[in-house]
């Protein structure tokens, strides 16, 4: 079935087989099918038409960093958005691409003196991923800045979304529900003093390197916060902290993550994940629902 949209597409770069693992912030993750990274919406309005009349799956990534693809891999085509990454400012607003970083995203607003993303300065993910989840640290989410949205269906309509359509709730939004892809997003934001803007951005990044263990790959925060607890606390307190499961180990750094240690497979992230779950609802009767998105095929 692939063939034939490499066929309808003879100027775009498809890639066969590719490994997952080589883009998500894990290193795991089965093959796709067929990869490509297009370059602008139109490109991706076009893909998203013709597989939705040839019903071709089609599955859209951003930067794969909150993110486990299964070791089956995923079928059909997948669409990484990462060179969609324009950013722009026009007043008190900063428009992204979807495949922008939110990091490069808060260092263009920081140089434009605009006050508002600073909470966001080390999330690694995408613009389009962020709004996804309503992505948030230290206090602010991406619903308190983000004013609208452009989105795309599943068949290549496009649509912009105001904040209230958005209907942004914890690491949720409608996008979730109606299985759209974000195109762009503009945040409203403030005039500020870029000095003080600098010096707050580096304040959460020396706090989040202190924290957590960005040395190692991870998919993030693994578990959203169950309503009167703490995560990692919890973890800590089912005495499993330091576990390792395969290649995978419950981060000693911070227990809200997982690390991989020794070329862990998906699989490896899945158990422990499974388990975790399990142990800390045997403990203390606490579901822990996850917050890293998982897509894909289980090995075969």
């Amino acid at each position: 079935m692939t063939e034939n949209i490499e066929k309808e597409f003879p100027e775009l770069t498809f890639l066969k087989d590719e490994p997952l693992s080589r883009y998500t912030n894990t290193k795991t993750g089965g093959k796709a099918d067929l990869l490509i990274f297009p370059t602008s919406s139109e490109i991706v309005q076009q893909l998203l038409s013709y597989a939705d009349k040839q019903n071709l799956p089609v599955t859209i990534i951003g930067n794969a960093s909150n993110l486990i693809v299964k070791d089956g891999g995923i079928n059909g085509l997948v669409i990484i958005l990462t060179k969609m990454n324009n950013i722009v400012s026009d007043g008190l607003t900063v428009a992204a691409d979807a495949g922008a970083s939110i990091i490069a995203t808060t260092q263009f607003a920081q140089k434009a003196s605009l006050t508002g993303l600073e909470f966001a300065a080390g999330i690694p993910g995408s613009v389009g991923g962020a709004v996804f989840m309503n992505a948030g640290a230290y206090g602010g989410e991406i619903s308190e800045v983000a004013s609208k949205a452009t989105v795309m269906t599943q068949n290549g309509e496009v649509k912009e979304l105001n904040h209230e359509e958005l209907d942004f709730g914890y690491r949720h939004s409608s996008i979730q529900d109606h299985h759209e892809v974000v195109i762009s997003t503009t945040f409203k934001l403030k005039k500020g003093n870029p000095d003080q803007i600098q010096t707050r951005m580096d304040e959460l990044n020396a706090k989040r390197a202190a924290k957590q263990p960005l040395e190692l790959p991870s998919c993030g925060s693994v578990f959203k916060r169950p309503t009167g607890h703490y995560t990692g606390q919890l973890i800590q307190e089912a005495g499993l902290q330091g576990l390792k499961w395969g290649g995978a180990q419950v981060s000693t750094k911070h227990a809200g993550f997982i690390v991989n240690i020794d070329h862990a497979t998906a699989t490896d992230y899945l158990d422990l994940i499974h388990h975790i779950q399990a142990v800390v609802y045997e403990k203390f009767q606490v579901h822990l629902e996850t917050e890293v998105r998982i897509i894909g095929e289980d090995a075969k």
